[in-house]
């Protein structure tokens, strides 16, 4: 990690107080605040141990509200994620979004997306507040709508990121969100050893980020790392 106002690239111990610190922001967030309704948290404590049966990772409690806070900051009321998962990270979204809103989820697997449904009708959604999208992300993507979207969650295939973000720009209006979950890859991107592609490709996704003039860009400590841009409107 660099010092601030230090040189480029310089590293810096990590303390124990740090991590503390840390552990603590993103338990910060914990599913028993989730809107202090409690069939929100029983849905999310559902979809959790469904994603566990099934070998998936779920978001941290951190990252999932961030998601929240980030969906209401930007007003969404058109969402669309990238990984559906059993549910979680859709919540999150849902609780944050405008009570009109309507998250787009696609999923590779439609059997998660079974479950998925379940938890939302579990935390109290209405059935129309989400659509499933069944099918790989790259080929559902390019048929939604240029600029349709107030914010595009990424938390899909590794090897395809670059495509996330590509699809992502055109499907964002200006002033619109793209986050990107995993993007620390269990501190495998920081790592100086040799890594597999998928964390090079991760790497090339933080460097085209960090360097594109389209996009403002920040990278959240929470969970797995949250990598987070707001589309700039290029005048």
């Amino acid at each position: 990690m660099r010092s601030p106002g230090g040189p480029r690239g310089q590293e810096r111990e990590i303390t124990g107080n740090r991590q503390t610190s840390w552990a603590f922001a993103d338990a910060y967030g914990a599913e028993s605040a989730v809107s202090g309704e409690n069939a929100a948290n029983v849905a999310l404590s559902w979809a959790r141990d469904r994603a566990r049966e099934a070998g998936l990772r779920s978001v941290s409690d951190g990252t999932g509200a961030a998601l929240r806070l980030l969906a209401a900051a930007t007003d969404a009321k058109a969402v669309a994620e990238i990984g559906t998962g059993t549910g979680v990270s859709g919540i999150h979204l849902l609780h944050g979004m405008r009570p009109d809103g309507v998250l787009t989820t696609v999923d590779i697997e439609p059997e998660r997306q079974q479950f998925a449904r379940q938890a939302f009708r579990a935390a109290g959604f209405a059935g129309n507040r989400a659509r499933f999208i069944p099918g790989r992300a790259l080929d559902v993507l390019p048929r939604l709508a240029d600029g349709g979207y107030d914010l595009v969650f990424c938390d899909g295939d590794r090897m395809e990121c670059l495509d996330y973000l590509g699809e992502s720009l055109r499907l964002l209006r200006p002033g619109g969100l793209v986050c990107f979950e995993g993007v620390f890859a269990d501190g495998r991107t920081i790592d100086s050893a040799a890594q597999p592609a998928e964390v090079l490709r991760l790497r090339e996704l933080l460097r085209t980020v960090r360097d594109s003039a389209s996009l403002l860009p920040s990278l959240l400590p929470v969970g797995d790392g949250l990598l987070c841009a707001v589309k700039r409107e290029l005048r």
